[in-house]
């Protein structure tokens, strides 16, 4: 029998905004998350417009499942432990118009992870984030306080006892005898 993971049922919220200043000569609109929110029942499982006015639009992405895993829960511990602990989404633009006229943004996956937000950056893909509510930072802190290991800090071997190389990565040595010359003091050869 499967052990259930502790999970959240969320939707996303994607706002499109008109451009203002030297940005609105290439771009009249841009789309930028607006929030996550929590799955209600009346959400259905289709996206659906929910505001559209002469400078802004709002659709509304249901159906998300955010996880959360014993072996990633130093993401979430890096997470709870900012200032301002946060949802992260995925997302990208439709190639072709499909729900509306125009091409919509895709969200594709929400996390409270730092670590898969940093892979999907990696990734060149648009990612976002909004601040996550107490109630969910408050959930994600008791699964970090439970799971959350520290790896314990390796001690580092002093400068002073690395081995000495040159430039080239070759093995080096110090002597604090002279080398060369006479031991008269007169500097040349002969003395």
């Amino acid at each position: 029998m499967a052990v259930a993971r502790p999970s959240v049922d969320v939707a996303v919220i994607m706002h499109r905004v008109r451009n203002t200043g030297v940005a609105s000569r290439w771009q009249e609109w841009r789309w930028q998350l607006g929030d996550v929110v929590l799955q209600q029942e009346g959400f259905g499982a289709e996206p659906r417009l929910l505001l559209q006015t002469q400078d802004e639009v709002r659709w509304l992405f249901p159906g998300f499942k955010v996880q959360m895993f014993k072996d990633d829960a130093e993401g979430l511990y890096l997470n709870v432990t900012t200032p301002a602990p946060s949802w992260f989404v995925l997302w990208t633009m439709e190639e072709e118009p499909g729900l509306a006229d125009e091409p919509l943004p895709k969200p594709l996956e929400v996390s409270l992870s730092y670590h898969d937000a940093g892979r999907w950056m990696d990734g060149q893909d648009s990612v976002e984030q909004v601040p996550a509510p107490d109630s969910i930072v408050q959930w994600l802190r008791a699964f970090t306080d439970q799971h959350y290991v520290a790896e314990p800090k390796r001690r580092k071997r002093p400068e002073s006892m690395r081995s000495l190389t040159d430039r080239f990565g070759n093995p080096a040595s110090i002597s604090t005898g002279k080398k060369y010359g006479g031991g008269d003091g007169g500097g040349g050869p002969n003395g």
